[in-house]
């Protein structure tokens, strides 16, 4: 293994530790367990000098910090905000699938992975800059349902968001979140000389509580919802719920019905249609007049 990656996949082991229910972790216990984990990477043992190396390494590259508590004779995570989580817990599973995978390891022979990742973007870094350092930004947006029209925006980025092998930003557009496409943002500009106070009393884990994928779309009403199934569509339904609201409602050989409470968004409707076969829409009753309507168009162009 390569002193670069081992070095990365130390630190993240670290990180990992730190952020498990033990809020204070004794020198020679993280010492253990970094150990442990990097033999089980064919890595090599560490000490507290190599420890103290990477923890100044942890916050030049990812912004957090690792103190110890005499008190409490223990490390832990100080001053960490809910976007670091978000980065850290991302480059874990990352390099977790990496090293699995990894040719020099026998995990490859049994871990078939599906290889798809989101689409790299140029905007990305410099998104991540503004965010970090709270400047708006400016770009061309393309909107690709009004037939590629093009329109110009100044917003306050808050966010980055991963849904379906997209990357997609957060932003306030005129005191107003929003959702961008990265793939359709053209000719980004950070803004250097301005910066913004961001809202530190958002919930991120709320934003999409009353949604199916990227899209909150606030002028949508949250309706209940209930839908029939097959028995053998509930069983993959009960498994992989559509939405945390789900509910199950009757459960036998004959139906799988469930309740859900969200906003009917085209994601959602796309999401019914992907397992539609023994689908039946009981209420509200527009939305199973747009199913049918869609069924009824696809007929139509089969005929």
């Amino acid at each position: 293994m390569g002193k670069k990656r081992e070095g990365m996949q130390r630190m993240l082991v670290i990180i990992n530790k730190l952020k498990g229910p033990q809020q204070y972790v004794p020198r020679k216990e993280l010492e253990n367990y970094v150990t442990h984990r990097m033999e089980e990477r064919d890595g090599t043992p560490v000490d507290i000098r190599t420890l103290q190396r990477d923890f100044k390494d942890i916050e030049d590259l990812f912004g957090i910090r690792i103190c110890f508590d005499k008190k409490q004779n223990g490390y832990y995570i100080n001053e960490e905000d809910d976007l670091k989580k978000e980065q850290y817990e991302r480059l874990l599973l990352n390099f977790d699938l990496l090293n699995a995978l990894d040719k020099t390891s026998n995990l490859h022979t049994y871990v078939l992975a599906e290889h798809h990742r989101p689409n790299d973007s140029e905007c990305l870094p410099a998104l991540i800059k503004a965010i970090k350092f709270f400047h708006p930004v400016e770009f061309s947006y393309i909107y690709v349902r009004e037939g590629d029209k093009v329109r110009k925006k100044k917003v306050l980025p808050y966010y980055l968001k991963e849904d379906q092998q997209r990357w997609y930003l957060l932003a306030y557009d005129n005191n107003i979140l929003k959702t961008f496409n990265i793939d359709c943002i053209r000719n980004l500009q950070i803004l250097y000389e301005e910066t913004f106070k961001r809202n530190m009393n958002i919930d991120a884990n709320n934003l999409f509580k009353d949604s199916y994928g990227i899209w909150n779309q606030t002028d949508i009403p949250v309706e209940n919802i209930e839908l029939s199934y097959s028995a053998l569509d509930g069983s993959f339904l009960k498994s992989i719920p559509l939405h945390h609201s789900q509910e199950i409602i009757t459960d036998n050989e004959m139906e799988f019905r469930i309740r859900l409470r969200l906003r009917i968004t085209n994601d959602f409707v796309m999401a019914l249609l992907s397992r539609s076969s023994s689908l039946t829409v009981i209420e509200p009753s527009h939305l199973r007049e747009r199913i049918r309507k869609i069924y009824e168009e696809a007929i139509k162009r089969h005929l």
